[in-house]
């Protein structure tokens, strides 16, 4: 039974695929309407900058799918994320550093690195396995199997939330893979990280 891309969702322009399944035929256009649209109920999320909260809620429609989760049966001490952005948390830099010539903000502060994503996720869905940020110009099909691969095959991962979350206050380019052992999914490679990256 060899890694697979069991699960993926992408968000650009507006459109939320699912399993290249539309999830509405609305435009999703800020990360507070897709919160609503998939009935999340988490609090802590309107707390979370305009990054943290396309990826949290990009991350809870992909792995919370008709009431069930997608990792119910596996350790989630083994459970990774590497995910990759462009822009990281510019929006929330630009407001941070308004800040520095009085008080500077606490709250603000916390939203600086984009890395805050990964672990807003894992509190969430309370994984505990490997993780990375990586940040990149565009979408790296090649290094996300890199980390994706290595991970699962030679570091006792037994499942992967991964992909590209770049967002700013006026565009959303997202695309997130589950990837896991399975016989129903597409073989874990770069062509296919590309593929479904492509398909908006």
């Amino acid at each position: 039974m060899s890694f697979q891309i069991a699960h993926y969702i992408r968000i650009s322009k507006g459109k939320v695929l699912r399993n290249e399944k539309l999830l509405t035929d609305e435009l999703v256009v800020t990360p507070d309407e897709l919160y609503k649209l998939i009935g999340a109920s988490y609090p802590k999320f309107f707390k979370m900058d305009i990054l943290c909260r396309w990826a949290w809620s990009a991350s809870e429609a992909l792995l919370i799918y008709n009431g069930l989760s997608l990792y119910t049966d596996l350790n989630k001490n083994q459970v990774a994320i590497v995910l990759a952005t462009a822009d990281g948390c510019i929006e929330v830099d630009k407001r941070y550093n308004e800040t520095t010539a009085t008080i500077p903000s606490p709250a603000l502060f916390v939203y600086t690195l984009p890395n805050i994503m990964l672990g807003e996720i894992c509190i969430r869905h309370g994984f505990k396995g490997e993780q990375a940020c990586v940040v990149n110009e565009n979408f790296d099909s090649e290094e996300l199997f890199f980390w994706v691969n290595d991970l699962l095959e030679n570091r006792g991962m037994e499942a992967c939330l991964c992909g590209w979350v770049n967002a700013t206050n006026t565009e959303q380019d997202i695309c997130l893979f589950w990837v896991t052992k399975g016989n129903n999914g597409i073989n874990l490679s770069p062509a296919a990280f590309r593929q479904l990256y492509n398909n908006n």
